[in-house]
């Protein structure tokens, strides 16, 4: 099984980009998914991220996250649509004659704008957040958020959270299959995969609250805490680098100049 959100050591023109300038551009994709409610400039983004992966050859770490996606893209939809009715009604969830004669839960345009606009914020959002961590060494990302003056205390807390998240991964699968070789059958469907949450995660979350005791420990013992500063390490930009900040800058200003008209 292949970790999610792990650095994959390849020689792609990402991987040869400045951390600060993935940085920059990841921020600004998230500033731009937040404040446009523009379907299509979403779309263009997604897009635009998607085509960025496939050049480097990591379209298949952003196609994994699809199922994921998805579902939530389906769940913010249904959301909007019981909870917002403007718009134009162009049906029903139950249809007329089935429990009521006029039907039930009207499905508006308005309700169905506003979920698009919402799951293209999380492709967007996600796929550019992945692809700067599985581009980006740890050590070359703690540089470039130091060299922003960043606290170290912080950076330490983000780069240590960034490695757990596949090292709970494989944890959690191993817990997983050592209790199916135990003869634990948590059922099929819904029902089986909600019930085999329980039996994983309070192990889990044992294991994890044990590992954060030693490496607190560990830093201790390498006198981590009385360390005052740490050494400047410079960072060299190339043409990508200038390319991609300036292809979300002007995204943005496209934006702000449309809301502006």
């Amino acid at each position: 099984m292949k970790e999610i959100m792990q650095y994959i050591n390849r020689d792609s023109f990402l991987h040869r980009m400045n951390p600060l300038s993935k940085i920059a551009a990841v921020t600004g994709i998230i500033a731009l998914s937040v404040f446009t409610t523009n379907p299509e400039i979403l779309a263009l983004m997604v897009l635009g991220i998607f085509l960025a992966s496939l050049k480097a050859g990591l379209q298949q770490e952003l196609l994994r996250q699809l199922k994921l996606l998805v579902f939530l893209s389906i769940t913010l939809i249904l959301l909007t649509v019981f909870t917002l009715k403007s718009g134009t009604v162009i049906g029903y969830l139950i249809p007329p004659g089935t429990l009521a004669p006029g039907g039930m839960v009207p499905v508006t345009t308005g309700a169905l704008d506003f979920g698009t606009v919402l799951s293209l914020r999380f492709f967007a959002m996600l796929f550019a957040f992945q692809l700067l961590v599985v581009t980006t060494k740890p050590s070359d990302l703690m540089k470039a958020l130091l060299a922003v003056h960043v606290p170290v205390d912080y950076v330490l807390m983000f780069v240590i959270a960034l490695r757990f998240i596949p090292s709970l991964q494989v944890e959690g699968q191993k817990i997983h299959e050592a209790q199916l070789a135990r003869g634990y059958n948590p059922g099929t469907g819904l029902g089986g995969k909600i019930r085999s949450v329980k039996p994983i995660l309070v192990p889990l979350v044992a294991n994890s609250l044990g590992r954060t005791q030693v490496l607190g420990l560990t830093m201790d013992m390498r006198g981590y805490r009385n360390r005052q500063s740490v050494q400047a390490h410079k960072l060299e930009w190339n043409k990508v680098d200038v390319v991609a900040v300036g292809c979300v800058a002007v995204m943005g200003i496209g934006v702000v100049l449309g809301g502006l008209m």
